[in-house]
């Protein structure tokens, strides 16, 4: 158990059977009445966000997850494969639990977030950058960057985004796996 006084971001919460992490929050004592916490919670599972508000010194369940390295190895019917880099056990992650899931590629590291309690599997995350081969582009155009043009590229990973008129193919290139946008060239 947890008062609104343990509060910080990142932290799991069991409510009504739903595992949410704190993304905000703030802590307000107005002038007249008692103090609140004002929260942004992310679902677990189905990546929603939801406002919700909390009275100064209320208790609450706190979920202990852990996060683990694993290795993604391949794609099958089952999902996506993973390897625990210590133990070389494998586990099998759906599509849908898997932020980033258009930028992996075999070989990449994702942390992997389990329920301590029950080591059950609640979702994977890849790294907030990648680096990644741009496989086709269109030719960029002397002299046609006078505002920020962009242009599609199609990337190892078979993913299609934005990137500046003077990335060409072959050239490897940052993508944010968060919002799948041109970070920069790597180096």
């Amino acid at each position: 158990m947890a008062t609104t006084a343990d509060f910080k971001n990142g932290m799991c919460l069991d409510i009504d059977g739903q595992y949410y992490y704190i993304t905000e929050f703030l802590h307000v004592k107005p002038g007249k009445g008692p103090a609140f916490v004002r929260t942004k919670l992310k679902n677990v599972t189905t990546g929603r966000v939801i406002d919700k508000t909390f009275n100064a010194g209320v208790k609450v369940d706190e979920v202990r997850i852990e996060r683990r390295p694993y290795q993604y190895l391949y794609q099958d019917d089952m999902g996506y494969n993973f390897m625990n880099n210590e133990t070389f056990e494998q586990v099998s992650i759906v599509k849908d639990n898997i932020t980033g899931v258009d930028f992996l590629k075999e070989g990449d590291t994702a942390d992997v977030i389990i329920h301590a309690e029950s080591e059950t599997i609640l979702f994977a995350e890849l790294p907030a950058h990648v680096v990644l081969t741009v496989t086709y582009t269109e030719p960029g155009i002397k002299g046609d960057t006078a505002t920020n043009a962009t242009k599609p590229a199609t990337l190892e990973t078979g993913a299609t985004i934005r990137v500046p008129l003077f990335i060409n193919e072959g050239e490897k290139i940052r993508v944010d796996t968060r919002d799948g946008s041109y970070v920069e060239r790597a180096k």
